[in-house]
């Protein structure tokens, strides 16, 4: 694989996090959201990431997949967002009879919430985020050695 297509899988990490990040935020952030347009609690975003497939690869990479016995419809050029996902899950019931999103019975329904995991989750999006910055980084480094040592 060339230094361009490790950046390329490494770029699309990056967006990947991102995404993953920025709903995980979200979901923070309406932590305590009780009403929405759409109508009761807020939901919380998954991000679900697949495997991008390969746009195909030169003669000579493909003869080198078919010598080490890999197969070459398998190779990926990295990863992208699949779809978000709206969690399911019934929301948590709270009696607050002075809210004003109280029932008839004063209980008011909230997003399912669990901080640990949510704080969990964004710390390893952010990580996963570092470490594909890193690799671009260290890949920028490389490219900029070779110029260097061709000149």
């Amino acid at each position: 694989m060339s230094l361009f297509g490790t950046m390329d899988i490494s770029a699309s990490g990056l967006a990947v996090q991102r995404a993953r990040v920025e709903a995980l935020a979200q979901n923070v952030a309406n932590a305590q959201t009780t009403r929405t347009p759409e109508g009761g609690p807020y939901r919380r975003r998954h991000v679900v990431v697949e495997a991008a497939p390969g746009t195909g690869s030169p003669f000579g990479t493909m003869l080198a997949h078919l010598r080490s016995g890999v197969d070459p419809a398998r190779e990926t050029a990295g990863v992208r967002v699949n779809e978000i996902v709206v969690d399911d899950s019934p929301p948590e019931r709270r009696y607050l009879p002075s809210h004003p999103d109280a029932g008839p019975d004063g209980y008011v329904d909230f997003p399912p919430f669990n901080p640990v995991e949510d704080m969990v989750d964004l710390s390893s999006g952010v990580r996963s985020y570092q470490a594909n910055l890193a690799v671009i980084a260290a890949l920028k480094e490389m490219i900029s050695r070779t110029l260097d040592i061709s000149r």
